[in-house]
């Protein structure tokens, strides 16, 4: 992430991935309710022409239901998975988006300091392609997590104890191709929402900054900023959003070989078709509403925390020559 502070040196890819996993883990602990919400509605009716029977009327729907069936652990499924989750997505994210930015600008001979929205918007893509390939056994289970419900079911139901039974689950049942499973879909989804992710919030922060609308400093900067971005990345992330959040909870079945495969879908483009020809374009956009109310905080809670993080990390720690 680019930053206005004066520093006596620039951020190493290691403290970037730490203070940005930092960031995302306090976003994640308000957000992952939503995700909930968000994947039960990508769920429901799935490949059904009629929009089949519908469990769930809207995300607040859901959210009533599922504290009345399931409490606050039913609200909050799969949140310690998506701690670990998050500090090596977002890590990797704001972690190497800035080294692979200023690559990218020295390539092609322009200095490191300009953004240039071409080349920020293959960094993002390429750090967030880096960090859904690394997090994508945490994803998957994670997915599955919140889609399990032992009241109101919807999709195809996967019933771990933990983290680490979803691990030796699917281990002894796969092998290590099935932590792999839905990696293509992964790393679509990442790559859309972190190639318009950070190149929106630092356009957004240069404008409020050069145009004298908010000082450089401001947590108004911050979450104007965030705000924007968080508006820019729903909207191009949601249909590979549903098309990760289906292939990761479909059901498989055994091949003569010993492999499993899944029986809905192929891959993402595959699943986009087929829910574009039986549920329509509003299919992809399933969950949408949960989605951004997911989405807008996640992403303003964690390109603020890790603005805050940064500012105080080089203030406290590298301009007094700690580290």
């Amino acid at each position: 992430m680019s930053s206005t502070h004066g520093t006596s040196r620039p951020l190493s890819t290691a403290e970037g991935f730490a203070c940005g996993g930092l960031a995302a883990s306090i976003a994640v602990t308000f957000s992952n309710i939503p995700e909930v919400a968000k994947t039960r509605l990508q769920l429901q009716g799935e490949l059904a022409k009629s929009g089949g029977e519908k469990v769930y009327k809207n995300a607040i729907d859901v959210f009533a239901k599922t504290w009345r069936n399931e409490g606050f652990r039913g609200l909050q499924r799969g949140l310690g998975t998506a701690y670990a989750y998050q500090i090596l997505l977002n890590g990797s994210r704001l972690g190497f988006y800035e080294p692979f930015r200023r690559t990218i600008n020295r390539v092609i001979g322009r200095p490191v300091t300009d953004q240039i929205p071409l080349t920020s918007v293959a960094a993002g893509a390429a750090s967030g392609a880096v960090g859904a390939a690394i997090g994508n056994p945490l994803f998957l289970i994670k997915a599955r997590m919140q889609a399990y419900s032992p009241a109101l079911p919807v999709g195809t139901q996967h019933h771990y104890k933990n983290s680490f039974d979803a691990l030796s689950t699917i281990f002894r049942a796969e092998g290590f191709r099935g932590f792999v499973r839905g990696i293509d879909a992964a790393i679509l989804r990442t790559s859309m929402g972190s190639s318009v992710q950070l190149p929106t919030y630092n356009w957004t922060k240069n404008q409020l900054v050069t145009n004298g609308i908010l000082p450089a400093n401001s947590i108004w900067t911050y979450l104007a900023s965030s705000s924007v971005s968080g508006v820019c990345v729903c909207i191009v992330m949601q249909p590979a959003d549903t098309a990760l959040t289906r292939l990761y909870n479909q059901p498989t079945i055994r091949l003569p070989n010993g492999r499993l495969q899944g029986t809905l879908y192929k891959n993402p483009i595959d699943c986009l078709w087929k829910t574009f020809k039986t549920e329509g374009v509003f299919g992809w956009y399933k969950g949408s509403t949960a989605h951004f109310l997911r989405i807008a905080p996640h992403t303003i809670i964690t390109l603020t925390a890790n603005d805050i993080i940064l500012s105080l990390y080089k203030e406290f720690v590298i301009k007094r020559g700690v580290l």
